[in-house]
């Protein structure tokens, strides 16, 4: 390969959000990998390439918080209103049933009892079965299947 080809993409990865390129060709295999000190070691030049790392991936972050910010207390509101809120004991991942196109644990108009198991939240590779902290009717469900959810986050509403 040429050296101011590989100059250039190394220039390349330097300046973009790619922390790995790897290209092959006819002559030969070249692979680039972004260390992790080199963003603090190149502050001079760094800070725009930091600054545009967190931009595309902060943005959409800084997005849904404050959509869900609002639709937080929102349900947090209603379940004072209207009932119980059971809320996620871990952060993780919300499974409405145990396995891929499986019936749910519970849909919204649902009776169920106290130690009942109503969702799966997956955690480090781990599925937790989550039971149900009162007896009731399950008048609404707060989470999507397969979104990840925060400590204390309310999944369901129980009246």
């Amino acid at each position: 390969m040429d050296l101011r080809k590989l100059k250039t993409l190394i220039d390349l990865v330097s300046e973009s959000n790619i922390s790995e390129l790897e290209i092959t060709e006819a002559d030969g295999k070249v692979r680039i990998v972004k260390a992790e000190p080199a963003p603090a070691a190149h502050s001079m030049v760094m800070p725009a390439v930091t600054m545009a790392a967190p931009l595309p991936a902060a943005a959409p972050v800084a997005g849904a918080p404050q959509m869900s910010a609002p639709a937080q207390p929102a349900a947090e509101a209603a379940a004072a209103d209207a009932g119980h809120a059971v809320k996620s004991p871990m952060v993780g991942t919300f499974y409405r049933s145990a396995s891929p196109g499986a019936k749910p644990f519970v849909e919204v108009g649902d009776q169920i009892k106290e130690g009942e198991p109503i969702c799966i939240i997956e955690a480090m590779k781990i599925m937790n079965e989550i039971e149900a902290d009162k007896s009731g009717k399950v008048t609404k469900i707060l989470v999507e299947n397969g979104q990840a959810v925060e400590f204390g986050q309310p999944l369901f509403i129980i009246e």
